[in-house]
């Protein structure tokens, strides 16, 4: 047994983000390079990602912004061989990508539910493959799911988005139990209420910003910046006996329901 404090630094690790061209993606991105981490980031276009890879270099650390359609999986097997072998390995992988459009159930045709479980899902569970392929042959690594409150809540007009992310919740702790041999810990988040570019639709609505302010403990919806703690400490060495979790970020509103 050891008395030191656990480590909360990643220099020396070598990350992947995807969805990393704005919102969510790009601050988790920026927030691991910070903590020391070399951040490959990836979305379906390249040039979407200058912003965050000029922050990554800004922050000192080694980057490569890549085009990766996660709902193709040759196409992941060749972006994440090619981060790793820009940044030098891979030890941490942030599986950000996703959509998510509101609809009416009956409203849903199969070309809208593949475009959203695809990204959100199959997705997810091809670049950790990918990944942990990686990471086995290595010394291990994290990976962090970025989940959702609908991973346990269910919302109206959101069931394709819902299904994905309670999918990913799921995948999430089988993973953690069937890779925890490999030395790779699968972990998620799960972000409450965040105003991005993917939710500015429901904040067009006054009341509904008023009735759900009214829901969440701490009064406020999140910040980006909020994100960016809990998932440098599941990356880190700090979180080194804790696989197979969903850390919700949410003011407390899961607390509350």
């Amino acid at each position: 047994m050891t008395t030191d404090n656990p480590s909360f630094s990643l220099a020396g690790r070598k990350a992947l983000v995807t969805g990393a061209s704005r919102g969510i993606g790009r601050a988790l991105a920026v927030g691991l390079a910070r903590a020391g981490a070399d951040v490959a980031v990836a979305a379906r276009e390249a040039g979407s990602l200058a912003a965050t890879v000029g922050d990554i270099g800004a922050a000192g650390r080694r980057t490569l912004g890549l085009a990766i359609d996660v709902r193709d999986a040759d196409a992941i097997r060749r972006g994440i061989t090619l981060a790793a072998d820009a940044i030098g390995g891979l030890d941490i992988l942030i599986n950000n990508a996703g959509v998510e459009e509101v609809c009416d159930s009956l409203e849903v045709d199969e070309a809208l539910w593949d475009r959203i479980v695809d990204t959100n899902l199959k997705g997810a569970f091809f670049c950790a493959k990918a990944a942990a392929r990686l990471m086995a042959a290595g010394t291990g690594g994290a990976i962090v799911n970025v989940c959702s409150l609908t991973s346990e809540v269910g919302v109206p007009t959101a069931v394709p988005y819902g299904s994905s992310k309670s999918g990913l919740l799921g995948m999430t702790r089988a993973l953690a139990a069937e890779w925890a041999g490999r030395a790779i810990r699968v972990n998620a988040i799960g972000p409450g209420y965040f105003r991005t570019e993917l939710t500015e639709v429901f904040y067009q609505d006054e009341a509904w910003q008023q009735a759900m302010l009214a829901k969440i403990p701490l009064r406020r919806f999140g910040w980006l910046e909020d994100l960016v703690g809990a998932t440098v400490f599941l990356c880190s060495d700090a979180a080194g006996y804790v696989t197979g979790q969903c850390l919700y970020i949410d003011g407390g509103y899961m607390a509350s329901i």
